[in-house]
């Protein structure tokens, strides 16, 4: 049985397309305390020690599963967003990245019965451009409430594409989910998952 740690729409929609079976279900952690417990790492490992978190959690609730953790860290320089808590942080939040390049880090690993079996982490730059307020806006309101769900406070694969200026990474590390290196992962760990592709 494979079990994605996360109720994350992007995430369960990128596994589904890449023909996977899997239960969905969201890790019993206080997110803020595990981050606070990796106070002081970069990023990139604060992500993998969440991923990890949430990975193991669910496993042992689900012995024998293999469980994916996933987790997103967004970073300017040593600053780590979160999710905006509303509009008006989104905002704020769009006002602190514009012309300026933000890195996301995106993080998996792979438990089970509570073990780590692997962990990986990936990253991708992201330049907005110095845009108007006008045009922050404009893109908000045609994007409503799903970029609350976001760490950037934006969606690459909606209206928000009109912010950035470059972008360099795999789409998938921005989207949350590292499928190429998840796959292979699961080829050495998991090959029953694959039904049949090893």
């Amino acid at each position: 049985m494979l079990i994605l740690a996360s109720t994350s729409a992007a995430r369960k929609a990128l596994l589904a397309g890449a023909g996977l079976d899997f239960e969905s279900s969201p890790a019993p952690i206080d997110e803020r305390a595990e981050e606070a417990n990796a106070l002081g790492k970069a990023p990139g490992a604060v992500a993998v020690h969440l991923a990890t978190a949430k990975a193991r959690a669910v496993s042992a609730l689900h012995p024998g599963a293999t469980v994916i953790g996933g987790d997103q860290v967004l970073s300017l320089g040593d600053a780590i967003f979160h999710k905006p808590a509303n509009m008006a942080a989104a905002r704020a939040q769009l006002d602190a990245l514009a012309g300026r390049t933000h890195r996301l880090t995106s993080a998996l690993a792979l438990a089970r019965d509570g073990a780590v079996l692997w962990s990986h982490s990936s990253i991708a730059e992201l330049t907005m451009r110095s845009f108007s307020t006008a045009e922050r806006d404009a893109v908000l309101v045609e994007e409503g409430d799903a970029v609350l769900g976001s760490v950037g406070a934006y969606r690459l694969e909606g209206p928000s594409i009109r912010l950035f200026d470059t972008i360099v990474g795999d789409y998938f590390t921005i989207l949350g989910l590292p499928l190429l290196p998840l796959l292979a992962a699961l080829r050495e760990h998991a090959p029953a998952t694959l039904k049949g592709f090893t």
